[in-house]
């Protein structure tokens, strides 16, 4: 392990843990640390035990403690401990390891040196679809054709394991995020003589879950996970840090689910995204940590770079449940404590803001129909369901009618009538998911699923024939806990088979449709809802047919499967009659918190988690069967639709090139706000009919698959980009798709990757223009990567989601924010006008330095004109990545110069 050779603040010292002696830093060294928050005071720890007087220096280090006026410190570096990978970021983080292996060993070098310096783990979860479901051997098909479709990439991950300090999680062990909560995380890291807070750093920014633990932890791009991974600090800009006061205890029936849902409506209204959000009050004590992962997992929803909760003795008691080791535990309560880090109900760090939630007033709710933050109360589901078709089904006439071909039935009562009583109507429940990290970690919400399963079935209720049920848990603990309480088999009988250990429907593997569904979408335009324990709801993300996705509690998704239809009035109407025909109510059937604790605490136990993770790096048979590659090379197949060696270091000098401004750009894309990385990169599955599927086709391959399944292909992800069909790109018409204007032959509407490659050849620069919180959603560098290979060189919006901004620089794009209160839309620009963007040269030299865009109307009608925008190049070592074209350029150069050990 790395640490830096200086000791300014004379803080290195010993410490007894648990019977043994290790060097640690003393953060009560540092006047003025006692008043830190305590995400800030671990990345003090972070800073003082690498200063080296260059990356992280002893002005860094006070300028932390010091803080800003607005709250905002200077730029820091900061060095995770660990890496935590999924395979379809980890898949493209590896083969861009095994290009800038073939790079190195062309120039000369030697290619094992391009090799992890810290710890990763890879878990492959984000594989495995809902093909079929609400059957017993769901599972088991689901499995082998998940070996079937990823044969290559798991070949390749095996691969993978070669470079040292790579440890791959086979599939059919969990999702990632329950796995570094229940197994991974130390909180505490003992290692190599050292004891320090762990930290991680992880492909998917709800990596943050495992901040429930003390466990500084937030989501991050793939390319900066490479940088992480060998050895480099990461820079950031610490941001202000957000205390959040929870008071008051939860009613009756009120589920964790409902408390996340709130919360995120609070803190996005609030305003929190890029700072740090811990929880204190007098309500953390009463909040099991159970509750806490799943405050912390939504982080991303709420727009915060971390959520952490104190360490405490419930933190200690959910290690003890997870079957840590007794010495572990005691090197836990000891090094917090004396480091500050335990709670302490009577302090009061120095938060630059505060916000108090009232846990008294928190009700059972939904969020959708397509943002996690759109939260509803249950009673106003359905006149907002209602009032969403509604403007679905009236938009889609619009657009109907002026193509010319006005659908029959203008009216959603008239399109009811047609139907009749048996068909799949609007507002049809297509999918009812238990699945995601963030609510089966929860086993009070898992066993509140279970026993309204079990009192449904009791009653005779069963689900509706056209909802697809599935149940897809975080790890191998829930379902034995649920079949040791009895509740798989009422789970079952209303169609909740276990259908694989993933991230299955809340990433997109929501697999097909019913049949009788689909041909309701596709022949009647029934428009038909999703109801997912998930927590991502984003347009057109869980499935391309389901055009109303809600975020509920496990218990919720269950009901709105006998219910049937999201407008159903969970309250008011019943779910069903018995076999007396006596009306069923949701309450009828709602388990109390008593019986949800009782059940909780008589099948949860060490042995349970013990007996999940005792042989967790093995797999099963098919893992073991997959052929391993060997080679300090990876052989790239030639043939290969999944693997492909990355273009990212083609042409790259030995030395960089030299700052250059943008001249002549045109538009690729006009966007308007909230516009996400599923839309910018799509990951469900891959359409016959895009550009993508016309390609995998056109070279023979029947079996599409998924855009996250082909992560590796950076041909299929190139026209990927910008390719989702609810994508509104403002320079083409509403009922269009995914075009832009290719302005190289007088503005025919042509695919987006069609365009990019005229103007490509045409020698013309691209900008994408955009509005608020541009990038919103997963940490998908896939997003940033299509970008820059569809010839980007800039992104002006006026405001940008965290990582997604940072993956732009680390792929070198630059993102520029409009001036405050100004807009594409204020300065009339329409998308068609050229543009240069001026003075990046002199950008390069300070964070956030302004920079002139100068525009040339389209039409002369205008005369030319310039504003100013912000250079969103937030630290020295952003500037640095950009200056070299990007994060590998970077890194390439460093190890020709015998850098990066």
């Amino acid at each position: 392990m790395q640490t830096g050779p200086l000791n300014s603040y004379r803080s290195l010292a010993r410490l007894d843990l648990a019977g043994r002696s290790f060097r640690v830093h003393r953060l009560d060294a540092v006047p003025g640390a006692e008043r830190l928050p305590m995400s800030l005071k671990i990345l003090l720890e972070n800073l003082l035990r690498h200063e080296d007087g260059s990356s992280v220096t002893a002005d860094q280090i006070a300028a932390l403690v010091r803080g800003g006026g607005d709250g905002v410190a200077d730029a820091v570096s900061f060095s995770p401990s660990r890496v935590l990978l999924h395979d379809t970021n980890g898949v493209p983080v590896l083969t861009d390891l095994a290009a800038l292996r073939d790079a190195v060993a062309a120039a000369g070098g030697d290619p094992r040196r391009v090799s992890p310096r810290i710890p990763s783990h890879l878990t492959v979860d984000h594989s495995i679809a809902t093909e079929v479901s609400g059957r017993p051997d769901a599972l088991d098909v689901n499995v082998e054709l998940e070996y079937a479709r990823n044969a290559e990439r798991y070949r390749f991950l095996k691969w993978g394991e070669r470079l040292d300090g790579v440890h791959v999680i086979p599939p059919g062990a969990g999702i990632m995020h329950q796995i570094n909560l229940e197994f991974l995380a130390r909180v505490v890291e003992r290692r190599d003589g050292w004891a320090f807070p762990d930290t991680c750093a992880g492909t998917d920014s709800h990596t943050t879950m495992v901040s429930a633990l003390g466990t500084l932890a937030w989501g991050v791009g793939g390319v900066e996970a490479e940088v992480a991974l060998l050895g480099q600090p990461l820079s950031i800009a610490v941001p202000p840090v957000v205390g959040v006061e929870l008071v008051g205890e939860p009613s009756p029936g009120v589920t964790a689910t409902d408390l996340v849902l709130t919360i995120t409506q609070t803190l996005r209204g609030h305003g929190v995204v890029g700072k740090f959000v811990e929880f204190t009050g007098e309500a953390i004590s009463r909040l099991p940590l159970a509750h806490r992962a799943t405050i912390s997992n939504m982080c991303p929803e709420y727009g915060a770079t971390t959520a952490m909760f104190p360490i405490d003795r419930t933190t200690l008691e959910y290690l003890r449940l997870t079957g840590r080791r007794p010495d572990h535990l005691a090197a836990v309560e000891t090094y917090a404590k004396e480091q500050g880090l335990w709670h302490d109900p009577a302090h009061r760090p120095r938060y630059d803001e505060h916000l108090r939630i009232d846990l008294s007033a928190v009700t059972a709710s939904l969020a959708g129909p397509s943002r996690p933050q759109d939260r509803l109360p249950l009673a106003a589901v359905p006149a907002g369901a209602a009032a969403a078709i509604e403007n679905l089904v009236g938009t889609r006439s619009r657009r109907a009618a002026a193509a010319g071909a006005p659908r029959p039935g203008q009216g959603r009562g008239e399109r009811m009538r047609a139907e009749g009583s048996g068909a799949v109507r609007d507002g049809a429940v297509a999918i009812a998911a238990i699945t995601s990290c963030t609510n089966t970690s929860n086993p009070h919400v898992m066993i509140a699923a279970g026993l309204l399963a079990r009192n449904a079935r009791a009653r005779g209720l069963t689900a509706k024939p056209w909802v697809k049920a599935s149940l897809a848990p975080g790890s191998r603990t829930v379902t034995e806990y649920l079949g040791r309480a009895g509740l798989s088999r009422p789970l079952d009988e209303l169609g909740f088979h276990l259908a694989g250990y993933g991230c299955m429907t809340c990433i997109g593997n929501s697999g097909p449709l019913l049949p009788d569904v689909a041909r309701a979408v596709a022949e009647r335009d029934v428009v038909v809802a999703s109801v997912l324990s998930g927590n991502r709801n984003f347009d057109g993300r869980i499935n391309n047919d389901v055009s109303l996705n809600y975020l509920a509690s496990p218990p919720l998704v269950v009901a709105y499967a006998l219910a049937g239809s999201i407008t159903h009035d969970l309250l008011r109407e019943p779910l069903g009659r018995d076999a007396d025909s006596v009306p069923v109510f949701l309450a009828d059937l709602w388990p109390s918190d008593a019986e949800i604790e009782e059940a909780v605490s008589a099948h949860l136990a060490p042995e349970l988690f013990g007996a999940a993770y005792a042989r967790v790096f093995e797999g099963d048979e098919r893992w073991a069967a997959v052929p391993a590659a060997t080679g300090e090379l990876f052989d790239w197949p030639a043939d290969s639709t999944y693997l492909r060696r990355p273009p990212f270091l083609d042409g790259v000098t030995a030395e960089a090139p030299p700052p250059r401004d943008v001249v002549g750009a045109r538009t690729l894309v006009l966007l308007g706000d909230s516009v996400t990385t599923d839309h910018i990169s799509p990951a469900g599955r891959i359409p016959a009919a895009s550009p993508a599927g016309r390609l995998l086709t056109g070279l023979g391959e029947s079996e599409l698959n998924t855009y996250a399944s082909r992560r590796g292909n950076y041909d299929v992800m190139v026209r990927g980009g910008f390719a989702n069909p609810r994508l509104r790109n403002l320079l083409a018409p509403p009922a269009s798709g995914a075009v832009t204007p290719d302005f190289t032959r007088d503005g025919v509407l042509v695919p987006v990757h069609e365009a990019a490659r005229s103007y490509a050849a045409a020698g013309t620069p691209l900008l994408v223009v955009a509005g608020k919180e541009y990038g919103t959603g997963s940490s998908r560098d896939w997003a940033a990567k299509a970008t820059a290979l569809l010839g980007v060189r800039a992104v002006i919006a006026r405001s940008f989601e965290r990582i997604h901004r940072s993956n732009l620089v680390q792929l070198g794009v630059l993102p520029l924010q409009f001036a405050d209160g100004e807009s594409a839309e204020s300065l009339g620009l329409d998308g068609r006008e050229r543009f240069d963007v001026l003075g990046i040269g002199e950008a390069l030299r300070a964070p956030r330095s302004p920079v002139t865009v100068r525009v040339t109307p389209h039409d002369g009608a205008r005369a030319p004109f310039s504003f100013t925008v912000t250079a969103r190049l937030d630290t020295p070592q952003e500037a640095r990545y950009y200056a070299h074209g990007g994060v590998l350029p970077y890194v390439y150069r460093q190890f020709l110069r015998g850098g990066l050990d």
